[in-house]
């Protein structure tokens, strides 16, 4: 008696197939999904530093800390960030803004797994200061 054995070699390379196209998804949609999360937190990062220019004059002409307009750090971040198109929270208290930028990233090989996208965020803060003075000694 001899077995039947056509169609074995279509089982395997059906299954290496399809595993190697999701550890290529894997790398790949991996690789952007990080680039993306870098991309968040940079532009989360500079918008919140756009924002803690925002500083109240009369802080500055005081004695006192620096202190940050809320209504002017939320405005100046958020037209930072107005030409990417990204959604943001922006969030002001005393001296420090912080800033958080999300989106999605769509996914090109794990999308055709049914995993469409991802939402990616970055956060990022900043104090308002008005510079450095040195004390005598």
């Amino acid at each position: 008696m001899t077995r039947d054995e056509r169609g074995g070699v279509t089982v395997f390379v059906v299954i290496f197939t399809t595993t190697l196209l999701l550890f290529a998804g894997l790398v790949i949609d991996g690789g952007h999904l990080l680039a993306a999360r870098r991309l968040a937190i940079n532009e989360a990062e500079a918008a919140a530093r756009a924002g803690a220019q925002a500083i109240r004059t009369e802080s500055l002409r005081s004695d006192g800390p620096v202190v940050v307009d809320p209504d002017g750090a939320r405005r100046r971040a958020l037209e930072y960030l107005a030409g990417t198109g990204h959604h943001a929270t922006v969030e002001s208290k005393d001296d420090t803004v912080q800033v958080e930028v999300s989106f999605t990233q769509p996914l090109a090989i794990l999308g055709l797994a049914g995993l469409g996208q991802v939402t990616v965020r970055g956060t990022g803060d900043a104090q308002g200061v008005t510079g450095l003075v040195k004390e005598r000694p």
